[in-house]
């Protein structure tokens, strides 16, 4: 069993997730009975600092610019056989294709050279994504994913007609890559944990 823990990008950089640490099992066909932390980020500057001794305290959470938190787990797993899971902050408003275009995230799969798809057009459907938590900041489903998604799972969506939230949205989104094409079953869990526990 893998643990997915969404706290900062591991840098100075990266803002906080403002709420109490929330710790997200994955849990696979293949689970292992180790712990796991997966950490790795983009680091984005969100702001520059003064030089104050103010600027060593933490930021408040409401202080903070208003991002939209993503874990992308791959549809292949690591070879130790937990997932593989990238994590990500973008600001709402976005185009799901594009934030993962930006954070070098896997979309396309096989489909990647440009003759295979639409370039975000919403003809082709090979975008095609599941969303496992944070559909209501999502917008509806389009007339283009209706007519390609008609016999999937009401969760999958086409990353290039998704919408993330508004400018000022704040939340979680965790999204299974290349769904069609994911070799383990695996499933999500939301465990509170208590901030004097975490080291």
């Amino acid at each position: 069993m893998g643990t997915l823990q969404l706290s900062s990008c591991g840098s100075s950089f990266c803002s906080p997730i403002p709420s109490n640490l929330i710790s997200h099992n994955i849990t696979t066909s293949h689970s292992t009975s180790k712990s796991l932390t997966f950490s790795r980020g983009k680091i984005r500057a969100v702001s520059t600092s003064p030089k104050t001794s103010e600027s060593a305290q933490a930021i408040e959470p409401e202080q903070q610019p208003p991002v939209v938190d993503f874990a992308f787990v791959n549809s292949v797993l690591l070879p130790d056989q937990t997932p593989d899971v990238h994590l990500r902050q973008a600001c709402g408003g976005q185009k799901l294709r594009n934030i993962m275009l930006d954070g070098n995230i896997e979309l396309y799969g096989p489909y990647a050279r440009p003759l295979l798809n639409c370039g975000g057009g919403g003809t082709c459907g090979t975008c095609m994504v599941e969303v496992i938590k944070g559909k209501e900041l999502l917008t509806p489903r389009t007339d283009k994913e209706k007519k390609h998604l008609q016999k999937k799972p009401k969760n999958w969506r086409l990353a290039c007609q998704a919408t993330v939230g508004k400018p000022d949205s704040r939340g979680l989104v965790v999204v299974q890559q290349l769904p069609e094409w994911k070799a383990h079953e695996w499933k999500y869990e939301e465990i509170l944990m208590d901030p004097s526990e975490s080291s």
